[in-house]
């Protein structure tokens, strides 16, 4: 067996580790998000864009919003692109994010049985509420801290009986697909983002019932991790999808993400 000399095979080493270097590890970033905008296939039409562009593959960890925000501040994420406008501004606030970025936005929506045995359809989520809870009804609730979580606990508020949600109200503590299946499974009602419901393939006989009402806006946004807390983020690739994905390129490929020609995410970014 013929072996290559030792300053030639030192040298070919550290040209593969300088080549890895530069087109793998460096060029990639980690992202926490929500498990919207992965499960409504956003991401899959947004990240190669944004990776001809720059050069940059992403890496995303798709959680709820209050774990893709634990993620961050403990610096396992570059990055952060979730939908809790107060528990985003609290994350800047503490120092964990250089700045909060509005990229886009859709809606949130009550899906529950076509039949509506309770009644709610309409365009007001508080009403619906109060009819589930007076009359008990099956409603599965995220219960993981996501935003939609968030959003929901926010809409009960408002109901004046949030401690009083019925009987028939259950916490999966999981992603908005599962609850979604679980929900087509037990002929239940549960709140949705859009975009993940447009996305959702096993609907039973589960349909939209409440849509249109302002208070089911759904506003996402973007921060680079601070990295005066955790000095090892890629800052400066971090900011290049922060600065791509709120440009007009970015925007542009937002925009042309549709399912069944019906647009999924509206960019809003600078508003």
């Amino acid at each position: 067996m013929r072996f290559m000399p030792v300053t030639v095979y030192s040298f070919a080493l550290a040209a593969l580790f300088s080549i890895a270097t530069t087109n793998g590890f460096a060029q990639s970033l980690v992202m926490s998000s929500t498990t919207s905008t992965e499960q409504s296939g956003l991401f899959a039409h947004l990240l190669p864009a944004f990776k001809a562009a720059s050069g940059i593959d992403i890496k995303v960890v798709a959680l709820g919003t209050g774990q893709a925000l634990d993620m961050a501040r403990r610096g396992d994420a570059d990055v952060v692109f979730v939908h809790d406008q107060p528990a985003e501004e609290k994350f800047v606030a503490d120092g964990f994010g250089l700045k909060r970025l509005p990229v886009m936005y859709n809606d949130f929506v009550l899906i529950g049985p076509q039949t509506d045995p309770l009644k709610v359809k309409g365009n007001d989520i508080v009403a619906a509420l109060k009819k589930l809870s007076a009359r008990n009804g099956a409603f599965i609730s995220r219960g993981d801290k996501s935003g939609t979580h968030a959003a929901e606990l926010r809409f009960w508020g408002m109901t004046g009986q949030a401690a009083q949600k019925g009987s028939g109200y259950r916490e999966c503590g999981c992603g908005m697909g599962p609850a979604l299946n679980i929900a087509a499974s037990s002929a239940a009602y549960v709140l949705a983002d859009r975009g993940t419901w447009l996305n959702f393939k096993n609907r039973a006989d589960l349909g939209v019932l409440v849509e249109g009402d302002t208070k089911l806006f759904n506003q996402y946004g973007v921060m680079v991790v601070n990295p005066a807390k955790h000095p090892h983020v890629k800052v400066n690739d971090a900011q290049k999808f922060a600065d791509w994905v709120t440009s007009a390129p970015g925007q542009t490929s937002i925009a042309g993400y549709k399912i069944g020609g019906e647009s999924v995410f509206f960019p809003n970014a600078g508003k």
